[in-house]
């Protein structure tokens, strides 16, 4: 009899929405918690743009923002050190593309700074920097691993090849789509497995690697609207980033991932 209790079936029902939304509520958080250095960029991007510091370039005072932030995050636990690292190698891999893009006329960083390399300001790489950042932290907040993983050789030929591709097909064709076409293959069978409190969770990886790519296109959009830098197209008047620029994210998030599951692998076969 009591289960047929109004009351008893409204708190069931309640209980039952109660769950999912929790589970969703504390993703969120996590997701947000993981943003915090992309997050802390725009912010600085955005207010340096429009608060005008005298006595410093512009370019100048966001690198030495950014710096802090990274000091602040570590020392409050909100880094570990071999996420430190890994930010390293990825503000080193995102500068030296670039200087070469710049010097290409790709686009292009026009206010003056004394922290700029061959007409490139040394913030710059920490906007490559915080995809690393995102993905390290998200994958230890959500206890993240992988299934179907091709192994080391397959992915980092193919994350090379990609990388490559973003210097070469200024003199070559661009070869982006085959790439894309190759990725669909080689992680055809790859699923990101996350927890949240005690449920776990499955994702195509080809599905995250658009979705974050495609979240990186509209922060790019923010970031062009405060002249974090210029597109060619942008000089006269602010535009839309073109909407092919999620296909050149999308494969950087690939080579990031690559990296960074790389480094989570080889770190777990060492602890066990």
């Amino acid at each position: 009899m009591t289960g047929h209790n109004p009351v008893t079936r409204r708190r069931g029902g309640e209980a039952k929405l109660a769950r999912p939304l929790a589970q969703l509520l504390l993703f969120g958080y996590h997701q947000a918690m993981s943003c915090m250095f992309p997050v802390a960029i725009f912010c600085t991007l955005a207010l340096s743009g429009l608060i005008r510091v005298p006595f410093i370039h512009r370019y100048d005072l966001i690198l030495l923002v950014l710096l802090a932030v990274q000091y602040l995050m570590y020392r409050s636990g909100l880094e570990t050190l071999d996420e430190i690292k890994v930010i390293a190698v990825f503000h080193a891999i995102g500068l030296m593309l670039e200087i070469y893009k710049v010097g290409m006329g790709s686009w292009s960083y026009p206010e003056p700074a004394f922290t700029k390399l061959l007409g490139v300001p040394l913030y710059s790489g920490f906007m490559y920097a915080s995809v690393a950042s995102y993905m390290c932290q998200v994958w230890r907040r959500l206890r993240m691993d992988m299934t179907g993983w091709p192994g080391l050789l397959p992915s980092f030929a193919l994350g090379g090849a990609i990388y490559l591709n973003f210097f070469t097909h200024h003199f070559i064709p661009d070869i982006r789509w085959w790439l894309t076409a190759l990725v669909v293959v080689v992680f055809r069978k790859t699923r990101i497995v996350y927890r949240v409190r005690s449920s776990t969770y499955r994702m195509p990886l080809t599905v995250a690697f658009f979705l974050v790519g495609f979240f990186i296109w509209l922060a790019e959009n923010i970031a062009t609207f405060f002249k974090a830098w210029q597109y060619p197209d942008q000089h006269q008047a602010w535009r839309l980033v073109s909407f092919g620029k999620i296909s050149s994210w999308f494969l950087l998030v690939i080579i990031s991932v690559i990296i960074v599951a790389q480094l989570k692998h080889v770190k777990a076969n060492r602890t066990q």
